[in-house]
C-alpha cells in the first residue's frame, strides 16, 4: 500500500478501503457484514498489505460499529 493512509472514522470508511484490494463484503446482515470485514483485514494485516495503525484504527472502528448493531438489535426485540 502507498505512503498515503485513509481516514477511518466509520464503517463506509472501512468499505472503501478494502474496495482498493478489490474486496466487497455483503452477506444481508450487517452484523455479519462487520464480523467478515473484520477477517478480511486480518488477512489483509497479515499478508502486510496494512499497516498496523491502519490495521489498529480499523479494528476500533468495527469494534464500536458491532457494538452499535448489537445494541439495535437488543431494542428492536423490546420493542416487539
Amino acid at each position: 500500500m502507498s505512503d498515503f493512509e485513509p481516514e477511518l472514522h466509520n464503517y463506509y470508511d472501512i468499505e472503501q478501503l478494502l474496495k482498493r484490494f478489490g474486496i466487497y463484503v455483503y452477506l444481508g446482515k450487517r452484523l455479519w457484514d462487520i464480523e467478515m470485514t473484520s477477517a478480511e483485514l486480518q488477512k489483509l494485516h497479515q499478508a502486510n498489505l496494512i499497516n498496523d495503525h491502519l490495521y489498529a484504527r480499523a479494528k476500533i472502528v468495527l469494534r464500536h460499529e458491532h457494538e452499535a448493531e448489537l445494541k439495535r438489535m437488543e431494542n428492536n426485540e423490546e420493542g416487539d
